[in-house]
């Protein structure tokens, strides 16, 4: 593709940085550790800071900021990365099935939040479409960073709900000093007959080369489930047509609703497999590095079926599919997706010396495909090549003055083939330049950001070819007072993003998500005013933290169900009015007793989104309700025992046809054994879920009426470390 090639060339600007690998005898940009030597972008790190960017060595002025990382990142392991992040504050999920979730971050998802692998975007179709997998699998991630405030600008002027940054060693960041290092995780969850195990292999080459392999796998049946698959309202919407269809004489339809509404104990059609591989290889040296890889994604995963509508055919397809009266035909063939991925990634950086003192280049290309099939037969094929690419210029720290600044290009063709193509064929073309500047004034920090972007996008079959230039600005202030643990912040931002292609063009039946959606070529770019007010407070027994956020939207674009129907399906439009956001999210820990070896400590989150379209437009969709969650955990070297009990209230602000959702409490308790002692590199790990088998459903889910959370879950899991 003539962009492809145009953005490759782009990256071949900084071919310099490898013949200055070797020049460069500066081990400024070298950090020691223990056991191995590797640059300073070393993200894994079990410290409390965050390092959130190999360009900045600290962003504490991020407001809200969480990390999910060692055994608590092996214990919250499931197959989709959404699902595996739910107990960080402010996180929900969408939780379409088990085999597709994205997180949801402050009531915010879809394209207002950036999905990343070590910085760069997934280059895959997850955000296009709910029933989309993520292409990361979290059996490889060493870190998860939930990023938020001015400094996501650099990853993205649409990422309004912030970024999850997934780490992963897959290009390595040290040369290990043994002879190999070994990492390994399996682990087996009940609900679902869910069977994983995954990998990774460091060995060095030279003194300054390292090689990298590592792979994963995961096996999973139907989710079971306490009592019944549809929630109440559905299901009695159901017995009501079964009751219907008996008085008219229809015996076998009401047997066949009766049948579907009684369903329980498991969700039919939930099931996946999934296996990842990946190999890289990395120079290191004094003065910088550069290393590449490639990887494979492969994954096969269920769509449940939506009760109500029908499995939507084209009449070419010359299938007879019976009564078509907008109910599901039973035993109608299920909707299954089949995902790959092929990727190629590339990080380098060189210490330049002077004003700007490293380059940094980071770049990712993409083949991905995924076919949504009905049965055998094949329904739709969904096909994205993309690249991006960015780089950044460092800036020396001078008089407690650092920053960065850069560009990012991205490219991506997009093509949906197949009579339930509801997407026309189309390329996206983005340009950025961006700048993060923070200053430190002794207790006072400030933080400033810049980025604009130019988009094109662009369907040939329609004849539609439309640019949009979006500017995004973001200023932070912090006080910390001496020596008293306390820092309050301000963050105020101006963000503005381009209407995604699924938005402007979408016009058909879409199989998987069962719904015929609508999109309007004629929209303007999404902006929003927003603010986030943050405190926290630490001491050796109190980690307090609190954030109060609100985003006022001009032109705020959103999908809702419109109550219509087409070709047996409801039909969900994307609509764009103005909008309001606010809400609160909190998190506290304190050290409450120490006796036995073990030290005793209690902590809690709570989180809350209220979501507003204006002018009469009622409650936004799918918007979290208010969720609390509170644990107490005994630590030591050895073990540590936790339980905890989250409660989600009920969700009854709910947008023109859309469902209510009924609150639920959840219990669960977990333990940790290291037979070796704290730095063994052994971990066994077991745990309890949803202990009291409770029927709980995310209201931010696009299937929550038919596909609630697992029932019990009982997960044993080993974590080894050589």
């Amino acid at each position: 593709m003539p962009h492809i090639k145009y953005l490759l060339s782009t990256a071949l600007l900084f071919s310099p940085v490898a013949p200055a690998l070797a020049q460069s005898n500066d081990a400024g940009n070298i950090a020691e550790a223990p056991r191995q030597r590797g640059t300073v972008d070393d993200f894994h790190s079990d410290d409390a800071i965050v390092v959130t960017a190999p360009y900045v060595k600290k962003l504490d002025i991020l407001a809200g900021t969480s990390v999910l990382s060692g055994d608590k990142l092996t214990e919250n392991l499931r197959g989709q990365i959404g699902d595996s992040l739910t107990s960080l504050p402010g996180i929900s999920s969408t939780s379409f099935a088990p085999g597709a979730s994205r997180p949801v971050l402050r009531g915010f998802q879809g394209p207002r939040v950036r999905v990343l692998t070590d910085g760069i975007g997934s280059l895959d179709a997850s955000n296009t479409s709910v029933d989309h997998a993520v292409a990361i699998d979290p059996l490889t991630a060493q870190r998860v960073e939930v990023l938020r405030g001015p400094a996501v600008l650099l990853f993205g002027g649409d990422a309004i709900g912030g970024a999850v940054n997934i780490i992963d060693k897959r290009i390595p960041r040290a040369v290990p000093d043994e002879a190999f290092h070994l990492d390994a995780v399996g682990g087996y969850g009940s609900a679902a007959n869910d069977w994983s195990v995954g990998g990774s292999l460091d060995v060095p080459l030279t003194d300054n080369l390292v090689f990298h392999i590592n792979g994963s796998f995961r096996d999973t049946d139907d989710v079971n489930i306490p009592g019944y698959v549809l929630s109440p309202g559905l299901r009695g919407e159901i017995l009501a047509q079964a009751s219907e269809e008996a008085e008219e004489g229809h015996l076998d339809e009401a047997a066949e609703l009766t049948e579907l509404a009684n369903q329980r104990g498991k969700v039919p059609n939930t099931g996946s497999r999934t296996v990842n591989a990946a190999t890289g290889l990395a120079y290191i040296g004094d003065g910088g590095h550069i290393g590449f890889s490639v990887s494979y994604y492969d994954t096969d995963y269920g769509v449940p079926t939506r009760p109500g509508t029908v499995h939507v055919h084209d009449h070419d397809h010359d299938h007879d599919h019976g009564d078509h009266d907008g109910h599901e035909e039973h035993g109608d063939a299920p909707v299954t997706i089949g995902l790959e991925q092929f990727r190629a990634d590339l990080r380098a950086g060189v210490d330049l010396g002077g004003f700007f003192e490293t380059l940094n280049l980071r770049a990712g290309f993409s083949d991905y495909k995924h076919t949504e099939f009905e049965g055998d037969e094949v329904g739709t094929v969904f096909q994205v090549e993309g690249i991006e690419a960015r780089a950044e210029l460092v800036q020396a720290e001078r008089d407690g003055w650092r920053g960065v600044v850069g560009t990012q290009l991205l490219a991506r063709d997009f093509n949906a083939i197949g009579a339930e193509a509801f997407v026309p064929k189309n390329t996206v073309k983005n340009r950025a330049i961006f700048t993060v500047q923070e200053v430190d004034l002794g207790n006072f920090e400030i933080e400033a950001a810049a980025r604009y972007d130019n988009s094109d996008i662009t369907a040939n079959s329609i004849n539609f070819e439309r640019s949009f230039d979006s500017f995004s600005g973001a200023l932070g202030f912090a006080y910390a007072p001496d020596n008293s643990g306390l820092k309050i912040g301000v963050n105020l931002s101006r963000s503005e993003r381009a209407p995604s292609a699924e938005e402007l063009l979408s016009d058909g039946p879409h199989i998987a998500t069962q719904a015929y959606e609508i999109g309007n070529p004629g929209f303007t770019t999404e902006k929003s005013w927003g603010g986030e007010l943050y405190a926290r407070w630490e001491s050796d027994d109190i980690q307090l933290s609190a954030t109060v956020f609100a985003n006022l939207f001009d032109d705020y674009i959103y999908e809702a169900e419109t109550g219509a129907e087409q070709d047996g399906l409801p039909v969900f439009q994307y609509f764009q009015q103005d909008a309001t956001y606010y809400g609160f999210e909190a998190s506290a820990s304190f050290a409450v007793a120490r006796a036995g070896g073990f030290n005793f400590v209690t902590d809690g989150v709570a989180d809350y989104v209220r979501a507003k379209v204006k002018d009469g437009g009622g409650p936004v969709p799918r918007i979290p309700p208010l969720r609390l969650l509170g644990g107490i955990e005994a630590q030591s070297d050895a073990i540590d025992l936790r339980a905890e009990v989250e409660w989600s209230d009920s969700q009854n602000r709910v947008a023109t046809f859309e469902t209510p959702t009924d609150s639920f409490t959840m219990v669960n308790a977990s333990a940790a054994w290291r037979p070796m002692g704290k730095d063994g590199g052994i971990t066994l790990l077991a745990s309890a879920n949803n202990i009291f088998d409770v029927n709980a459903r995310r209201h931010a889910s696009f299937t929550k009426d038919y596909v609630p959370l697992a029932g019990r879950d009982i997960r044993i899991s080993a974590k080894f470390s050589f």
